[in-house]
């Protein structure tokens, strides 16, 4: 007989960056892991055309909504919301969630172009629109990892 007395409880946060990739959006890396209440980094390598990015993240059965805008060279645009930040290196972007919560479990849009408008028959459309390949998506799901320990 187990016995949940002794268990411990661990949340983790699993990012799968993947999507059709152009010469100006590319993701870094496949995979991201992080536990709960920490960074998450999401990388994509940046073609020189580009002069500024626009991040989504869009929650199962939601519209995509607007998370933050930024520059080539980093500078973030007007509104930017607490525990993200953007860093630029070279020709690489990142997105950084700091203190990742099970909320942020969403799909992640990155965009060289504003992609969001209040119709939300267009804004699919303009998402998945076979001349729109510039976006890449993020999937980031939640798993939560169980060590059970029996008792003598």
């Amino acid at each position: 007989m187990l016995s949940l007395q002794n268990s411990e409880f661990s949340l983790m946060l699993f990012a799968i960056l993947s999507g059709v990739s152009c010469e100006d959006l590319t993701p870094i890396k496949t995979e991201e892991f992080s536990s709960e209440g920490s960074s998450v980094t999401l990388s994509y390598k940046a073609g020189s055309n580009a002069n500024y990015y626009f991040w989504y993240r869009q929650y199962p059965g939601e519209p995509p909504e607007f998370l933050i805008s930024h520059s080539a060279s980093g500078t973030v645009g007007t509104n930017p919301i607490l525990g993200l930040n953007i860093t630029v290196e070279s020709n690489r972007i990142n997105l950084i969630i700091s203190s990742a919560a099970v909320t942020d479990s969403a799909v992640y849009y990155c965009a060289l172009t504003p992609t969001v408008t209040g119709n939300p028959n267009t804004l699919y459309k303009n998402l998945w629109s076979k001349d729109n390949t510039i976006l890449h998506n993020i999937h980031q799901r939640e798993s939560l990892s169980i060590r059970l320990q029996q008792s003598l």
